[in-house]
């Protein structure tokens, strides 16, 4: 079929209107829907492969995987890259940290903590203890007391809590606040990177594309204060196989800090351990708020703990 068949054949499927549409919906679906079409035609789509789309996609939801396939095929990173578009053009101060994706693994309601806190909850005598810290500061270095840091990573095993319910709740979850001088710290365990559910959906469309599932170890931060842009990031421990190879594409210059390992006596006791630790220093500047600009917070559906 030509385009132009195409085109009035998609604009017949739209014309049963009978009420008023949502003007900017209507015109999203109906570019989707016509440009579907010319998939069809141009790859002459069997019905027997469309339909085993269709059903990909009702397994893609029933097993919860649709926020772990977007990142995978690039959508996440390519909405980044937007904000940091319409970020430039409006006059977003430069010297921000670099935003990445939040990815799908976030809970709200993690305890809150003053200054420190200790994210694991100490059943984990194998893993290497990690300590960390750092400062919130403006994009001009000064600190901004009383932000707000959300941070959440994965266990040993590649494993986020509340999804995995042998974890305590909110075990590898906290939001600190910083002290007077914008510093933040916190003590946890060195977390391991993961892969998609080697059985699930969205491995099995990569590799009919004949890519891996694999993310390099990482800790995510959403990082807020009034009067600041909220940022969504998070850093790469370096060294990790796939520090430059993460399927989800969130791997982004400034966000592999220095990571120092300490297997020294004297330095596990001046830290009160009894096992070897790492070391990081990670500091995050935030760009204030401009008037006029939407947040940049996406409005997202997340998991929540039931009060």
């Amino acid at each position: 079929m030509n385009k132009e068949q195409i085109s009035q054949i998609a604009s017949r499927f739209s014309s049963t209107q009978i009420k008023p549409a949502n003007t900017r919906v209507k015109a999203i679906v109906d570019r989707v829907v016509l440009d579907l079409f010319n998939v069809i035609d141009d790859f002459d789509v069997t019905p027997e492969e469309f339909w085993t789309a269709v059903d990909f996609l009702g397994e893609l939801g029933r097993s919860h995987e649709v926020a772990l396939l977007t990142p995978g095929l690039g959508f996440d990173h390519f909405l980044d890259l937007r904000l940091d578009e319409k970020e430039r053009a409006a006059g977003i101060a430069a010297g921000g940290t670099p935003r990445t994706i939040e990815g799908p693994l976030y809970v709200a309601g993690a305890p809150v903590c003053q200054g420190e806190a200790r994210l694991d909850d100490g059943t984990d005598d194998k893993s290497e203890i990690l300590f960390m810290d750092g400062r919130v500061t403006d994009t001009q270095g000064k600190p901004i007391a009383g932000a707000l840091v959300e941070v959440w990573h994965a266990n040993a095993r590649g494993n986020y809590s509340y999804f995995d319910q042998t974890q305590s709740p909110f075990n590898l979850r906290r939001s600190i606040v910083t002290d007077k001088e914008g510093r933040y710290r916190f003590r946890s365990i060195v977390p391991c990177g993961y892969g998609c559910p080697p059985e699930g959906p969205t491995q099995r469309l990569l590799d009919l594309l004949g890519r891996h599932g694999q993310r390099p170890a990482h800790i995510h931060f959403f990082v807020s204060a009034p009067g600041y842009r909220q940022l969504t990031t998070q850093i790469n421990l370096p060294g990790d196989k796939y520090l430059n190879d993460d399927f989800a594409f969130a791997t982004r210059e400034g966000l592999v800090p220095e990571m120092e390992h300490h297997v020294d006596g004297a330095a596990l006791r001046k830290k009160g351990v009894d096992r070897r630790f790492a070391t990081i220093t990670f500091d995050f500047a935030l760009p204030k708020s401009i008037a006029g600009v939407p947040n940049s917070l996406i409005a997202r559906t997340r998991a929540a703990v039931a009060a």
